[in-house]
């Protein structure tokens, strides 16, 4: 399935005619230097093709000919090559290396004889006269070529034209007759369904983050036990070279590292690709776009973008169409999305989701809402790639390392967004442990802890333990984890109001952790030291001291004279909401620097 709409893009690209499509038989590659030869095979210059508008030299990216797949062989490119391959000239100073390519060398120069050899187009008369003079021992004949140019991507042109070779007409029928050349077996193709030679190997796909950097495998058989019934290789999963051109194509377009590629973004240790399948290009376009918004929200200061974001979210609370808001935005366009891993040389499929954008924003939509407190914890919606900051340590001065994301939990976040499904159930115990490790009860790491649990009481229809999770302060809310969260913010507003705003250590410090877990052992304790620093504050703040003491006994009143002895996880959750909601009212009604350290 995967492999089947990544190849329908690929066609549906071609038909737009997109400029980083290449035809079937072509890539995009980089290509740095030409070289220049007359119709006698004559090298007469070397000029360098570097875009030279940035602020450093970029090579050009060009379309031609597929590379073959290579490992440790030698394996010619046709019309263009690094220059061991073309000129048997290399930058490495070793024997082996310069020893390597005077062996690329003569694989480049039989190859082109070989498909060459009964052309007569002058150009490529040209080239097979400039491979049968050109001798890279030759130390004049070296000496023509620039040391920048060492090692890179060549391609040629004939004297006097503004085409390169493997533009002209004559080089276009040898690439296809290339292609067209028979004596491989035929067999049903997994893809199309049509008879048709199936590719040996398949495309090398890039840019997939944490994979090797020269491309890895979707799918590979290399040992003997990937293999069976005595086939090899891609016969065992037989897809034509027409297709699996064309799903490697229409990946690595999708994953190319470019300011104007919205169709990727980052989860974790996750690379997810999407696309929309719509009527016209314009409305895929929209599509993705708008998809793109949802999925990895604006910075705060982009208003049109989040205008854009919060008008969608309104529109799908309401149960109105988004085609009110872009008669461009149709509800039905289908939209795929693909997650993807490195593993080794090969790639893991972390998650694959197909829906239309209705469902895909109505489901984006609900995880806002699970996620939503009030006050609320956020500028603008949150990406995936921030909450799941939350779940790896806080380090003083540092910003959290998204590398120490658990590997799964991208890929699993991901597939609760996309799917409504409930959140991993890791992400819970993952949080509890990061707020008890280093006592940073940030608003994010509570939101979530909020959504886990408003999610799951939303899906659990029969579970009486799953209650409404509120989203602002309740004070009718009888639950003990979300009692108690209230009364640890209550208690250490006491603290902060006797030692001053900027204490060293509050009892969040030291006793958050333990608090929520394990309360009767606790509680009584805090509940001790609070009525010495009650002493102090009514000296000092009367006023203050009776507010705080009336917000005690209504929280107090509420509990049962037998704190438990230890909370469930869910319960521990519900205490840091119940914490973030009282703080939050301390502030709203009392002075700020009893919250003090609020991130």
């Amino acid at each position: 399935m995967i492999l089947t709409a990544l190849n329908n893009y690929y066609n549906r690209l071609i038909e737009q005619g997109t400029d980083d499509v290449p035809a079937f038989g072509f890539s995009q590659e980089q290509i740095s230097f030409a070289l220049v030869i007359d119709g006698k095979g004559e090298l007469v210059d070397v000029i360098s093709l570097m875009d030279t508008s940035g602020k450093t030299p970029r090579p050009r990216v060009m379309q031609v000919p597929q590379p073959p797949k290579r490992s440790s062989g030698i394996s010619p490119c046709l019309f263009w090559d690094k220059t061991s391959y073309v000129l048997g000239l290399t930058g490495g100073e070793s024997q082996k290396d310069v020893e390597r390519a005077g062996k690329t060398f003569e694989a480049f120069r039989l190859f082109h004889q070989d498909w060459l050899g009964g052309e007569d187009d002058i150009g490529l008369q040209a080239l097979l006269a400039f491979l049968g003079k050109w001798n890279p021992d030759n130390t004049e004949m070296a000496a023509r070529i620039p040391e920048a140019a060492l090692d890179t991507n060549v391609v040629f042109r004939l004297e006097g034209e503004q085409r390169f070779l493997h533009e002209r007409p004559a080089s276009a029928a040898v690439r296809a007759r290339q292609l067209n050349q028979t004596g491989k077996h035929s067999s049903i193709c997994l893809v199309t369904g049509e008879f048709a030679s199936p590719a040996k190997l398949h495309p090398t796909i890039k840019n997939v983050n944490g994979a090797q950097s020269s491309g890895a495998s979707l799918v590979s058989f290399n040992q003997d036990a990937f293999e069976s019934y005595g086939k090899t290789q891609g016969d065992n999963s037989p897809v034509s070279d027409v297709a699996a051109f064309g799903y490697g194509t229409a990946l690595n377009y999708l994953l190319r590292r470019s300011e104007d590629n919205n169709h990727r973004l980052q989860i974790g240790d996750a690379t997810v690709v999407f696309w929309a399948e719509a009527a016209s290009a314009r409305r895929s376009q929209a599509a993705e776009s708008l998809f793109n918004i949802l999925l990895q929200p604006p910075a705060p200061d982009d208003e049109a973008e989040n205008t854009l974001l919060h008008a969608t979210l309104a529109k799908i609370a309401k149960g109105r169409p988004l085609e009110e808001l872009n008669p461009d935005f149709q509800s039905d366009t289908r939209i795929h999305v693909l997650g993807l891993a490195p593993n080794a040389s090969r790639l893991s499929i972390r998650f694959w989701q197909v829906d239309t954008l209705k469902i895909f924003a109505r489901r984006v939509s609900e995880h806002y809402q699970d996620l939503l407190l009030e006050p609320k914890p956020w500028k603008s919606e949150p990406a995936v790639w921030r909450l799941l900051a939350e779940t790896v340590p806080h380090r003083t001065g540092s910003k959290p390392k998204l590398d120490d994301v658990a590997p799964h939990l991208a890929g699993e976040m991901a597939r609760a967004i996309l799917t409504g499904q409930r959140y991993p159930r890791s992400l819970l115990s993952n949080l509890l442990m990061r707020m008890r490790a280093d006592g940073d009860v940030t608003s994010l790491r509570v939101a979530l802890c909020k959504a886990v649990l408003a999610r799951d009481a939303r899906l659990s229809k029969h579970n009486s333990d799953n209650k409404e999770i509120p989203v602002s302060l309740d004070t009718d809310n009888t639950d003990p984890g979300y009692l108690l969260g209230r009364l640890f913010a209550s208690l250490e507003s006491v603290q902060r109001a006797a030692l001053g705003g900027k204490v060293n250590a509050t009892i969040r410090d030291r006793f958050f952790g333990s608090a929520s877990a394990t309360p009767a052992s606790i509680f009584p304790v805090l509940m001790r030291n609070a009525q010495n620093h009650m002493g102090k504050v009514k000296k000092d703040r009367p006023g203050l001291a009776t507010n705080l003491e009336k917000q005690l006994d209504e929280i107090v009143g509420k509990l049962s004279p037998q704190l438990p002895k230890s909370l469930r996880m869910e319960s521990q959750g519900r205490f840091a909401i119940g914490y973030y909601h009282q703080r939050a009212e301390i502030f709203k009604k009392h002075d700020p620097e009893l919250i003090e350290g609020e991130e």
